[in-house]
């Protein structure tokens, strides 16, 4: 099953939840990510933050949704509402859930501040992929219903 993380710029939320579930998931699930205006890097705090984590961070870029190499079966937004934000809407037949996280790139003050912001995005993707993996996912993959229920409430886990 393939999963697509999705956001406008794919600098920080969704490379960072691209590595983590690549990182966690079992045997046959696979997430990428993209944007709908990629910002064309990925930024180095992510990267910095994967590393620490011990999460290879080999082959992650921002990409544009325009090229996925994979045609996902579930899509998940990560784009946050505090600047207004609009996240981009995937078209095509797939499962679709709103996992909303702020983006620290918007982040400013000390050092300090700006790693605890990427940490705060990160923490909160990491809880919500580690409660999708704990789902009976074998069980529910072919329960549409069941799986956007699941996939939704997982949005509200912070």
């Amino acid at each position: 099953m393939n999963v697509l993380i999705l956001c406008t710029g794919n600098s920080c939320r969704s490379i960072l939840g691209e590595a983590t579930f690549n990182h966690l998931a079992p045997t046959g699930w696979h997430a990428i990510s993209a944007g709908s205006k990629p910002a064309g890097y990925v930024h180095p705090r992510s990267l910095a933050l994967l590393e620490r984590e011990g999460i290879s961070t080999e082959g992650y870029h921002s990409k544009s949704w325009d090229k996925l190499p994979v045609t996902p079966g579930i899509v998940i937004t990560v784009c946050g509402s505090a600047a207004g934000e609009t996240c981009p809407a995937y078209l095509g037949p797939v499962l679709r859930a709103h996992w909303g996280v702020e983006d620290p790139a918007h982040a400013s003050g000390t050092d300090e501040e700006i790693d605890a912001a990427f940490m705060t995005a990160y923490r909160i993707l990491r809880k919500r992929i580690e409660t999708f993996f704990a789902l009976p996912l074998e069980e529910i993959k072919h329960d549409r219903a069941r799986m956007k229920a699941e996939l939704d409430r997982i949005g509200e886990v912070v």
